[in-house]
């Protein structure tokens, strides 16, 4: 059952993840659903990290009530709580679940949008305070009925995946992310001395530079599953095609069989066989049509889309793309309130090269 993994993953978030340090103010934030685990974590911050621990829950239905019944005035405004939090606390541990993944499929993208924009402050100083190490986070997929749906899954087949691919079955956990790190840590060494990426598969002929910019490996620091490298490419350098293979969503809203058409870093033509018009509504978004993140899947224990970035976007043999923010400890200078993360898979036909040699094939680095 999952409840019995409680104390591993408290202790794993708290200590590897989080790194949380005697002092620190510590966020934990998640649904009524995920409580159990909220007190397993709270126990843990203040037994063993000497940390201070603050709790924040979600409550279900109020999000669709909100986006339903406010008003535009009610939309614009800026919540001061918010602001406060982010500029203060020094570690958030964010417990990700969602009893219907659908729940905003029929509320308006603009209204969204418009929330959104509001609180472009706190994405602001997050991201500023982020780049400068002075706050970290952890996101945690907790499984709820509506994700097992969503991947086609029964719960616990759901919960199964989790703990595989967070390597809880395994005695050390965080001895298993380390090894990955050792792995990561040569791509990214390789890919610091990079200039041109050339990105090759079905549907997908695609020139980036990265020169300058610097890669950063992922092995459980930021969120569960893990198990990615990543950049921000350079802005204006984005020239040719990608068509990304499996289905998104977007505030709830699907979008299948995108292809995006790049010339001088920004989309200048774009196509859908679903969702055509929300893709032209998200382009529209300042920053959207630039991209702000390309990155390679590390974990080879996820091999199955499941309608879920935290686990899709690291399968191993996909590369992802993200439209719009970027992380400024990348060196990515693009702006905006989406970071919208699009997977590719590189299993079948899939090539990468480096300043015109072959580093990737078929789903695998070959340096």
């Amino acid at each position: 059952m999952f409840f019995e993994y409680f104390n591993k993953i408290a202790k794993l978030l708290t200590k590897h993840c989080a790194d949380i340090k005697k002092g620190n103010v510590v966020l934990i934030w998640g649904s009524v659903e995920t409580i159990p685990l909220i007190n397993e974590i709270y126990r843990e911050v203040l037994k063993n990290t000497d940390g201070h621990p603050i709790i924040k829950i979600d409550v279900p239905g109020q999000e669709y009530i909100y986006y339903k019944e406010a008003k535009d005035h009610q939309l614009d405004y800026k919540n001061p709580f918010d602001l406060f939090l982010v500029s203060n606390i020094d570690v958030a541990i964010r417990l990700k679940t969602s009893a219907n993944t659908n729940e905003l499929s029929n509320i308006s993208s603009k209204k969204i949008q418009r929330a959104e924009l509001a609180q472009i402050d706190v994405w602001q100083t997050f991201s500023r305070r982020e780049g400068a190490g002075e706050l970290n986070w952890i996101v945690f997929p907790y499984p709820s009925q509506g994700m097992a749906q969503q991947a086609n899954m029964s719960k616990e087949e759901f919960e199964d995946l989790i703990i595989t691919t967070c390597f809880l079955d395994k005695p050390d956990p965080i001895a298993i992310w380390k090894e990955l790190e050792q792995k990561e840590e040569k791509y990214v060494d390789y890919l610091n001395n990079v200039d041109k990426l050339h990105i090759i598969g079905k549907g997908t002929d695609l020139t980036l530079s990265v020169k300058g910019r610097k890669w950063i490996s992922h092995y459980g620091k930021r969120n569960l599953p893990d198990g990615e490298v990543f950049t921000g490419p350079i802005e204006d350098s984005l020239n040719g095609i990608i068509s990304f293979t499996f289905p998104s969503k977007f505030r709830s809203k699907p979008i299948e069989d995108i292809m995006l058409k790049f010339k001088d870093g920004k989309v200048v033509e774009s196509t859908a066989t679903k969702g055509q018009e929300i893709l032209k509504e998200i382009l529209k978004i300042p920053g959207a049509k630039r991209v702000g993140e390309f990155a390679i899947g590390t974990n080879y224990e996820i091999s199955k889309f499941v309608g879920e970035i935290l686990f899709d976007e690291k399968i191993g043999g996909t590369i992802h793309m993200a439209l719009g923010n970027g992380y400024p400890e990348t060196g990515s200078k693009n702006r905006s309130v989406i970071h919208w993360d699009l997977v590719c898979d590189m299993r079948k036909e899939g090539q990468i090269l480096a300043d015109g040699k072959e580093i990737y094939r078929d789903g695998k680095f070959v340096i």
